[in-house]
C-alpha cells in the first residue's frame, strides 16, 4: 500500500491525545454508605476491572477513528501496473459529435452516451485540474482549458453536427492546447464511435501525450446514402432532355429492396422509381431531366432510408445559358458552311473575327474557339488559349494550306501535342470514326449506319510519338489522323489536319458529320461549375460573375433569413469565395451583389464520410496503438469515474478508511450507552 500524500501520516502524533486524556483521567469517587461491609472488598475488584475494561476499548476506538481519518487524509492505494500521476492535470475530452454518433446504443444515442462518459472522465479529477472540451465543430470556444464546473456545462452544450474531422486532426488540436498548459501531468480522451474511414490514429506520431481511446458501439450499422449525382453532358441545353446520373450506396450488410428514389425540381417532386441495392453495393440510375426554361435551377434528389437520414437527399444547382457562345477567328473570310451550322439553332451564337482583330479579354465568354486558316499562331495568342483550355475552353484549328509550320510547332510542343509535317496535296478518305468520345458518342442511333465519311485532296500530317497524349476521333483509312483531340486540364484542344476550305476537304458538306461534331465540341468543356459542395470540406467555392467590378462589390450568401459575408478574393480570372464553416445547414444558398440581383446558386451537402458506419472494433483498435496510447474498452455499466481513478492511482481506498473511522465512532457510542458499569 502506497500513499498519495504521506505528509498527513504525521497527523498519527494526534493519537497521543486520547491516550494523555485516558492516563490522566481521574475520576471523583463517591461514598456509599453500607450497613455490612463483608462483600464490599469483593465487589471493589469486581467493578474496577470491567471500568478498565470499558475504558481501554473507549480509547482503542477513538484512537482507530483518529488513525483511520489520517489514513483516508493521506490517501492510500493500492498500485497497479501504470504509473501514479501526482500533481494537478490538464485533461483534453474529445466527444465524437458527427451524423454517426446519432445511432442508437441500446436506448439512447451514441452521442449522449459519449456525453455520460465525459462527465465521468471529469468527475474522476478534482477541482483544481483544468479541461479541453472538443468536438468536431472546432469552435472558438473549444480551443482553451477551462475549470471543471465550465466543463461539466460545456458537455450540455454539445449537439449532433455535420462536421466531421480525421482523428488525427483531432489529436494534434488536442495536442496544441495541453502544451500550453504548464501542469504536472497531461491526457486526452476520445470518446467516439471510430469509424474507419476517419480512424487514421496511425498519422498521429506524439508519444508525450497519454492518449485514451474509448469506443462506443451502435446496435446495428446499416445506412443508404446518396452519394452524388452529375450529368452526362457538361453544358445543360433548355428544351432538351438532360440525363441525369445519380450514384446511390447500400453501406448495409443486407441487401435492401424497394428503395423508392425521387426528383424535386421547380418545387414538383417526382417519383423516379424503385431501387434494389445488394449488400455493400453502389448503383447508377438515370433520370431525364427536362428543362423548358433557362437560368438558375434548384434540384433535389431524395431516398427513403430509416434510421440514419441526414444523406437521404443531395441537393444540387446549375444554370441553363440563355446562349452557348463561339468565336471563330479567320484569317481571311469567314466560311458560309460554318455560318450556315449556327444559324440554324438559336441557342448557340457564332462570333466571327480577324486574326488582326482579337480581343483577348473576352476569350474566357466563348465555349468554344475556331481557328479558321490561321497563317501563324502568334506567342500571345499561343499563351492566352493554353490559359482559356486550362481554365475549360475548347479550341478547333483548322490550318491554313500556307501555315507557318515554325509557329505552330511552338505552339503545339508548349501543349504537349504533336506537330504538323509537312502539307500534301494528295486525296485521303476518313474511314473510322471514334464512338467512345464525346464528341460522337450518342449521336446516332446507329453508329454502324453508311455515314458520308469526309475526303481530302491536301492535308498535313503529324508526328504520332507515342509519348504524346493524343486521341483520334477521326481516322484515315490508311491509319494516320484526320482529327485528334488534345486534354489540356480542364479543357480540350482539337487538331484538324486539313484546312476548313472545300477545296482541299469536304467535311463541311457532310452535314451529319460536322454539323453534331463542332455542337458536341462547343458542350464538352468541363468548366461548368460544380453541382454541389460539401459543408466541413469545401471551405472555398468559385463563384461566376462578372469580374469587372468586383472589387467594388460585396457578395452575400442567403438561405432563407440566414445571410452570410463571406470571405472575398480575386485570384486571376476567378472569383473565389472562403466560406471557412460559415456554413453549417444543408440546402440552397442564393449569391447576392450590391444591388440584391441573384448572380450564382450554390447547393450544400453533409458530408459522406459519416455514411458508411462501419467502425474499427476493439481489436482493431489495439492493432492501431501507438506508443503512450491506451484502450478502454469497458462494458456500456461501467463506470468511468471509478475506471480512472483506479488507473491513476490504483485501487483506491481511503473511502474505505472514512467508512472505518464512522464504524469506530459509532462502537464508541455505543460502549459507552450501553456498557454500564
Amino acid at each position: 500500500m502506497q500513499f498519495l500524500f504521506p505528509a498527513f501520516l504525521f497527523s498519527l502524533l494526534a493519537l497521543a491525545v486520547p491516550i494523555i486524556i485516558h492516563l490522566f483521567y481521574f475520576r471523583k469517587f463517591k461514598k456509599v454508605y453500607f450497613t455490612n461491609v463483608k462483600f464490599l472488598k469483593e465487589l471493589k475488584k469486581e467493578t474496577s476491572s470491567r471500568q478498565r475494561l470499558r475504558n481501554l476499548l473507549v480509547l482503542l476506538m477513538r484512537c482507530l477513528a483518529i488513525a483511520a481519518l489520517v489514513f483516508a487524509f493521506a490517501q492510500p492505494f493500492i498500485p497497479k501496473n501504470t504509473t501514479v500521476k501526482q500533481g494537478l492535470k490538464a485533461i483534453s475530452i474529445f466527444v465524437d459529435n458527427s451524423y454517426s454518433m446519432s445511432s442508437l446504443s441500446k436506448d439512447i444515442t451514441l452521442v449522449e452516451k459519449a456525453k455520460q462518459r465525459a462527465r465521468e472522465i471529469i468527475n474522476a479529477y478534482t477541482d483544481n485540474d483544468k479541461f479541453q472540451i472538443l468536438t468536431n465543430d472546432f469552435e472558438g470556444k473549444h480551443q482553451r482549458l477551462i475549470s471543471k464546473e465550465d466543463a461539466l456545462n460545456m458537455l450540455d452544450e454539445i449537439r449532433v453536427s455535420p462536421g466531421v474531422k480525421e482523428l488525427s486532426n483531432v489529436l494534434k488540436r488536442q495536442q496544441q492546447i495541453l502544451n500550453t498548459s504548464d501542469l504536472n501531468y497531461k491526457v486526452a480522451y476520445l470518446i467516439s464511435d471510430f469509424q474507419k474511414n476517419i480512424s487514421d490514429l496511425s498519422a498521429y506520431k506524439d508519444t508525450l501525450i497519454e492518449v485514451n481511446l474509448i469506443p462506443l458501439q451502435s446496435v446495428e450499422e446499416k445506412n443508404i446514402a446518396i452519394d452524388s449525382c452529375w450529368f452526362e453532358v457538361p453544358v445543360q441545353m433548355a428544351n432538351q432532355v438532360n440525363p441525369l446520373v445519380v450514384r446511390v450506396h447500400n453501406y448495409g450488410k443486407e441487401k435492401a429492396e424497394n428503395v423508392k428514389l425521387s426528383l424535386t425540381h421547380n418545387g414538383q417532386e417526382k417519383p423516379v422509381g424503385n431501387l434494389t441495392i445488394g449488400a455493400g453495393a453502389i448503383v447508377t440510375d438515370t433520370i431525364n431531366m427536362s428543362i423548358d426554361q433557362v437560368g438558375w435551377h434548384e434540384a433535389i434528389i431524395k431516398i427513403t432510408d430509416y434510421p440514419v437520414q441526414f444523406d437521404d437527399q443531395y441537393y444540387f444547382t446549375f444554370n441553363v445559358a440563355k446562349q452557348i457562345d463561339v468565336l471563330c477567328i479567320n484569317e481571311d473570310n469567314s466560311n458560309r458552311y460554318l455560318d450556315a451550322v449556327f444559324k440554324g439553332i438559336n441557342y448557340f451564337k457564332l462570333t466571327n473575327i480577324s486574326s488582326k482583330n482579337i480581343d483577348y479579354s473576352k476569350l474566357p465568354a466563348y465555349k468554344l474557339i475556331i481557328c479558321n486558316g490561321l497563317r501563324t499562331i502568334s506567342s500571345g495568342l499561343a499563351q492566352e488559349f493554353s490559359q482559356y483550355m486550362k481554365a475549360g475552353g475548347n479550341v478547333l484549328i483548322f490550318p491554313s494550306d500556307q501555315a507557318d509550320l515554325g509557329s505552330y510547332k511552338n505552339y503545339l510542343n508548349a501543349l504537349g501535342a504533336n506537330e504538323y509535317q509537312a502539307f500534301q496535296k494528295t486525296e485521303k478518305s476518313v474511314g473510322k470514326m471514334n464512338f467512345d468520345d464525346f464528341v460522337f458518342k450518342d449521336v446516332y442511333i446507329n453508329p454502324k449506319a453508311n455515314l458520308k465519311l469526309p475526303t481530302t485532296t491536301g492535308s498535313y500530317s503529324i508526328n504520332e510519338f507515342s509519348g504524346k497524349s493524343m486521341e483520334r476521333l477521326l481516322s484515315y483509312r490508311d491509319g494516320s489522323t484526320y482529327l485528334a483531340k488534345y486534354k489540356i486540364e480542364k479543357g480540350n484542344q482539337y487538331i484538324c489536319m486539313a484546312p476548313l476550305d472545300d477545296k482541299y476537304n469536304d467535311l463541311v458538306r457532310s452535314a451529319e458529320i460536322f454539323v453534331p461534331m463542332v455542337y458536341k465540341m462547343a458542350i464538352s468543356t468541363s468548366k461548368a461549375g460544380k453541382l454541389a459542395y460539401t459543408l466541413g470540406k469545401d471551405d472555398y467555392i468559385e463563384a461566376d460573375v462578372s469580374l469587372d467590378d468586383v472589387p467594388d462589390k460585396v457578395y452575400k450568401l442567403q438561405k432563407g433569413k440566414e445571410e452570410i459575408i463571406p470571405e472575398q478574393k480575386t485570384i486571376g480570372a476567378k472569383l473565389i469565395l472562403g466560406i471557412n464553416n460559415l456554413v453549417a445547414e444543408s440546402g440552397f444558398y442564393k449569391m447576392y451583389d450590391n444591388k440584391n440581383e441573384i448572380v450564382n446558386e450554390f447547393a450544400f451537402n453533409f458530408n459522406r464520410k459519416e455514411s458508411d458506419l462501419t467502425c474499427l472494433t476493439p481489436s482493431d483498435l489495439k492493432e492501431k496503438l501507438n506508443h503512450n496510447m491506451n484502450l478502454l474498452n469497458e462494458n456500456v455499466e461501467a463506470n468511468f469515474t471509478s475506471i480512472i481513478g483506479e488507473r491513476d492511482k490504483g485501487i483506491i481506498l481511503w473511502k474505505w478508511f472514512v467508512v472505518l473511522a464512522l464504524i469506530f465512532l459509532a462502537l464508541e457510542s455505543l460502549i459507552i450507552r450501553f456498557w454500564k458499569v
